[in-house]
């Protein structure tokens, strides 16, 4: 793929656009909400320090709790962490983009399983957004900001997949009909080399 076309498809994929006006936060008011099996993201503080960081607090705090995955993508990936729900919103602090085509030296490569952060065209657009890939894209390597991968449950980011989709502001059918909810999200023991794990709880995922 030429450089050309590959910055423009970059820059048509992963923008932190709007995909209608669907509220993020969702609250429970019947008790405890059915969830998922636990998924794990294992991150790599050495090959993207800020962004890990950045990703860390923001769990700690509690931000991503009752947040939603807002664009699903078959074939491509699943991005949340908008507090808006709409893919236009995000924390308030951004951080700089930790890849190739921006300077640093980071070889995660975006596969299937891979966590990278999503931002505008401005390289360190970058605040609390994240997607997770279904299959290979190298395409996106060099200019997105991987920074983890699901180590545990990516069956349960597939089923994501299952869930009846309208078209977003992407152009795609994209917007999830039922939200998607993030119950809670919470750092868990460190993997056997002692690279940070996050533990995602998602809420039952109905089609």
């Amino acid at each position: 793929m030429k450089i050309t076309r590959c910055a423009a498809l970059l820059t048509a994929a992963l923008m932190l656009t709007g995909c209608g006006k669907s509220v993020a936060v969702i609250s429970g008011s019947d008790g405890p909400a059915a969830t998922e099996a636990p998924v794990i993201i294992t991150l790599y503080p050495d090959k993207a320090p800020i962004t890990c960081e950045n990703f860390e607090n923001l769990v700690s705090d509690g931000f991503y709790d009752g947040l939603t995955f807002h664009r699903v993508i078959d074939g491509f990936m699943a991005q949340g962490g908008d507090p808006d729900g709409t893919g236009a919103g995000g924390s308030k602090d951004t951080i700089k983009g930790e890849f190739t085509a921006n300077g640093v030296n980071n070889d995660l490569l975006h596969k299937r399983g891979t966590v990278s952060m999503a931002r505008t065209n401005d390289p360190d657009s970058a605040s609390s957004q994240f997607f997770i890939c279904y299959t290979d894209r190298p395409d996106l390597d060099g200019y997105y900001a991987a920074f983890g991968e699901v180590t545990e449950g990516m069956e349960v980011i597939d089923k994501f997949l299952t869930v009846k989709r309208i078209e977003g502001a992407d152009g795609d059918n994209s917007r999830p009909v039922k939200p998607i909810v993030i119950d809670t999200a919470k750092m868990t023991d460190p993997d056997p080399e002692g690279n940070p794990r996050v533990e995602l709880t998602m809420r039952e995922i109905k089609p």
